[in-house]
């Protein structure tokens, strides 16, 4: 099946948190975490500073992926990334990846960012494969994001890493 990238629409909301739900459920049973809070609503993701963009499945016009990328003091930054399990593997992870760093040169951006755990295969490996590469946080905003995982304690279920993905 072929799709098409656009920018989120109020009709997507729903479906991009169901996306997101449906997407963690991946990494719950794979981490065993004690509690996990339910995603955002696509409202609520739309509603941040950046950009959403998500990936619809042109012939039964259906949204199976989307991106989030937040644009904070000067940063863009891959927030979220989800793809249904059931159209996984196909190659929308990376579209969407590749749609949100088209987006981001776009805007005047020269590197796009990212936290994710470095040893689970859909994150860390994932991102490299696209041309992510570990980075160490330097600005204000990354190590905020940084004390963000620490008082939430991720680090309990493996390594977690920046990356970066230079645009010029």
């Amino acid at each position: 099946m072929s799709i098409s990238i656009r920018p989120i629409a109020p009709d997507d909301y729903l479906a991009v948190e169901s996306i997101e739900n449906a997407a963690d459920q991946m990494l719950i049973d794979r981490l065993s975490p004690e509690g996990w809070e339910p995603a955002p609503s696509g409202l609520s993701r739309a509603s941040e500073p950046g950009f959403v963009l998500v990936a619809e499945e042109t012939e039964a016009g259906s949204i199976v992926g989307f991106v989030h990328v937040l644009e904070i003091d000067g940063n863009a930054h891959l927030e979220q990334i989800s793809v249904l399990p059931q159209a996984g593997r196909r190659g929308y992870g990376r579209s969407l990846v590749e749609a949100a760093m088209d987006e981001s040169r776009r805007r005047g951006y020269e590197q796009l960012s990212l936290r994710t755990y470095a040893d689970v295969p859909w994150n860390a490996p994932f991102y490299a494969r696209v041309g992510f590469v570990e980075t160490e946080p330097a600005t204000d905003f990354h190590k905020f994001l940084v004390e963000v995982e620490d008082r939430l304690g991720l680090a309990r279920y493996g390594r977690r890493v920046q990356m970066t993905a230079a645009l010029r």
